[in-house]
């Protein structure tokens, strides 16, 4: 009795030396205010503040639309399908190396961005507004690079805008649509010539199948294996990703 009246004697002083320790370091809080500005500055401060929250909320947007990003997903979804394999490679796998490969097409884009307009507007030699309209030139010209010119032409006639002189007087938001078109339109184009080979295979199969008699039996069951052993034996990825880099970075 006495052993147990000790242990609860000993847990009892640890808690006191605990909750005492715990006292001395107090817990830093935060606090969020919205307070009057005294000065212009503040105002300026606060408006950067709200305008790179908007930029981040758009961020994705931006990337897909203003960027390789979408040739990159919907030929390798295409490629997925064709092959055959349900969700292998999955949809995180696929965007990601959609995402990385997005990121070495477009650096040079960014780092000129960043160049130009972006050190430029944090070292405050540059107004907010010439930063923005800096820092769409880049961009703006890889997409106009890409786009086709009935698709630009398209945009233009729905916008009402006034006739371009040169391809550079589009506005941004007239180019980002043709382009997004274009490129849905290429990437469809590159789907279907991925998706000849394993057609073929999937025919082939099919009708030695049939000629057996086994119909009962799914061709998918057998011209996976095929499938997988041609695409790996050409190398596939290796094929498809340099090719599909190729189309935007000239080697």
């Amino acid at each position: 009795m006495k052993a147990i009246i000790a242990k609860f004697f000993v847990l009892f002083l640890s808690l006191l030396i605990s909750s005492g320790a715990q006292a001395q370091s107090p817990i830093p809080g935060i606090q969020i205010s919205v307070d009057s500005a005294t000065s212009p500055s503040q105002v300026a401060s606060t408006l950067q503040v709200v305008f790179l929250l908007t930029v981040l909320t758009l961020a994705p947007a931006i990337l897909v639309m203003t960027t390789s990003f979408t040739r990159f997903v919907i030929v390798l979804s295409f490629l997925r399908q064709a092959i055959g394999t349900q969700a292998v490679p999955s949809n995180q796998i696929i965007v990601g190396l959609s995402l990385f490969l997005t990121f070495f097409v477009m650096m040079p884009v960014w780092e000129e961005v960043n160049q130009t307009a972006l050190q430029p507007y944090l070292n405050n030699r540059m107004s907010q507004e010439v930063f923005l309209n800096t820092a769409t030139i880049p961009v703006k010209r890889f997409m106009q690079r890409y786009t086709r010119e009935k698709d630009l032409a398209l945009f233009v006639r729905i916008a009402k805008v006034p006739r371009p002189r040169t391809i550079d007087d589009v506005p941004i938001w007239v180019v980002i649509p043709a382009f997004v078109i274009s490129e849905l339109k290429t990437a469809f184009q590159i789907g279907f010539i991925l998706y000849i080979p394993f057609l073929v295979i999937d025919m082939v199969v099919s009708s030695i199948l049939m000629a057996m008699g086994m119909m009962m039996l799914p061709p998918i069951m057998i011209s996976l294996p095929f499938k997988l052993m041609l695409f790996v034996l050409v190398d596939g990825w290796h094929l498809i990703v340099g090719s599909l880099v190729r189309t935007f970075v000239d080697i």
